[in-house]
Parts: structure tokens; C-alpha cells; sequence
């Protein structure tokens, strides 16, 4: 479930974003050419748009893309399920509703 999460995840980013080929896991928000002479005004405001959209998409799929990485890496450590802030199993439920979850329902943030 959180392999397929991933590429999902993964895929999504690749329409509004490219790799940092700088930074291992970062991804940045994909850019169009506002340096165009023939560009009017109105195409340079559609692609400034279109950036901050991506930008802000980018920011929620890259977050939720370490969560989803962290909790692979806790599945490899045999932590996975188990809250990390009082050390108690993770509720079923709260696992099927988000596979990536660290924390019990009592421990949960937002």
C-alpha cells in the first residue's frame, strides 16, 4: 500500500515539478519561460499563475511523500505501527485511513 502511495505520489510530483538534481528527495515546482520576447502581459500573468499553483501542489505532494518515506524506513526497522511518542501500537483504523500515520489517534498532530 505504501509502495503504490509512493509512485502515485512520485508521478503526481513529476506533473508539477521536477527532481532537485542537487538535493536527494527535493523536488521544485515546475517553471514556464516567462523570458519569451513575444510573451504579453496576459502570458506572463497565466504563467506566473500557473507556477504558484504548481508551487503550492508541489509543497503538499513533497510532504506527503516523506511521511510516506519515513514510514518505509520505519517498516524496515520493524517500528512501523508502533506510535513514536508513547510506544503504543497505532490503531488499526487510524493505519487504513493513513497508512503513513507515526502517531495513535491520541497522539496525532493537526
Amino acid at each position: 500500500m505504501l509502495l503504490e502511495e509512493k509512485a502515485r505520489l512520485e508521478s503526481e510530483l513529476s506533473h508539477v515539478g521536477y527532481k532537485n538534481p542537487e538535493i536527494e528527495g527535493d523536488w521544485q515546482p515546475a517553471a514556464t519561460d516567462l523570458n519569451e520576447p513575444t510573451a504579453d502581459i496576459n502570458d506572463t500573468a497565466s504563467g506566473i499563475e500557473v507556477f504558484e499553483n504548481n508551487a503550492a501542489v508541489e509543497v503538499e505532494l513533497e510532504a506527503r511523500l516523506m511521511e510516506v518515506d519515513a514510514a518505509l524506513v520505519r517498516m524496515e526497522a520493524n517500528t512501523y505501527g508502533v506510535c513514536r511518542v508513547c510506544n503504543n501500537p497505532i490503531e488499526d483504523a487510524r493505519l487504513h485511513a493513513n497508512p503513513a500515520a507515526a502517531t495513535c489517534i491520541a497522539h496525532r498532530e493537526g
